[in-house]
């Protein structure tokens, strides 16, 4: 298969090169613009997850022989997590080769942190069937790079983190309050509150709900605990 200019580009920034490429653009197709003929990445992405999980899990064991099972489970689920695989995805311009159908090109889908994410996932899977693990485990490392050692040593999800610091103190879960909806359909902005009973809070705002009361929960979290 003769890969296009921007695929062999991008093979080049990925850092392996295939000896199947036809693993390379199924792992780049996204269900959107799949067909009978045309395989999509969801099952290199189910695949992908795996293999990235347990290079982690073997990279955070080596990186830190004294951490307990509580330390690394926090750094585990931060460096496998759906956002760091985006960002990883945006480091080595992913979304530009991403194969897309016209509805989601138009919604803006190279910029989707989902799709970002879940097209990492299933590229990984493509270099481990093309070259084996010890191939995508060269290509997992070299890309992710430091974040394995500067992962935070709490690296607990913010709303995790902040509902057990409340209930620590014997008060209710927070509530996460809508303020505002803004942008267009295709790309909204959410600005969400995370409030306490007592009416303290901090607002955020983020591409998507999720993110931005994940933001939120960090912010209400430093805030109760600079006045602790």
């Amino acid at each position: 298969m003769k890969l296009s200019r921007d695929i062999l580009a991008f093979q080049a920034r990925l850092g392996h090169e295939f000896s199947s490429p036809e693993l390379l653009i199924r792992a780049l197709t996204h269900p959107s613009v799949s067909s009978p003929n045309r395989q999509d990445n969801q099952r290199l992405e189910f695949l992908g997850d795996r293999v990235l999980g347990l290079v982690m899990a073997t990279a955070l064991l080596e990186h830190d022989k004294h951490a307990t099972e509580g330390q690394l489970a926090p750094r585990f689920n931060a460096l496998v997590r759906k956002e760091a695989c985006a960002d990883v995805a945006r480091q080595i311009d992913l979304g530009a080769v991403l194969k897309l159908g016209r509805s989601e090109m138009l919604s803006g889908g190279r910029r989707k942190q989902a799709l970002l994410g879940d097209a990492m996932e299933a590229v990984i899977a493509a270099v481990y069937k093309d070259a084996g693990f010890e191939a995508a485990q060269n290509v997992i490392l070299r890309l992710w790079g430091k974040r394995v050692g500067t992962v935070e040593d709490d690296a607990r999800d913010p709303k995790t983190a902040l509902q057990e610091f409340v209930q620590a103190r014997r008060q209710p879960p927070p509530a996460y309050v809508l303020i505002a909806r803004t942008g267009p359909d295709h790309e909204p902005v959410f600005t969400i509150a995370a409030r306490l009973e007592d009416g303290t809070e901090e607002q955020a705002t983020a591409g998507s709900k999720r993110l931005a009361e994940q933001a939120a929960a960090k912010a209400l979290l430093a805030k109760l605990e600079q006045e602790t």
